[in-house]
């Protein structure tokens, strides 16, 4: 997964997040700053997702745009 994609278009990415994820505050998403490992982490922490599962949800989202 390419995580210079997530940083780059971070700002405008964020609703899109929101939209599929729907559970994710603003603030979390502020602490996230568009890094990977974070979104993956904050995945599992949200719903419950294993970290390989996240990660594919990640990659998934990122190829998508």
């Amino acid at each position: 997964m390419d995580s210079s994609i997530l940083k780059g278009k971070w700002k405008q990415i964020r609703g899109e997040l929101k939209d599929r994820w729907g559970e994710l505050t603003d603030d979390e998403l502020d602490q996230v700053e568009g890094e990977t490992d974070k979104l993956v982490g904050l995945l599992q922490e949200k719903y419950g997702y294993t970290k390989e599962k996240a990660e594919a949800k990640v990659s998934e989202f990122v190829e998508g745009l």
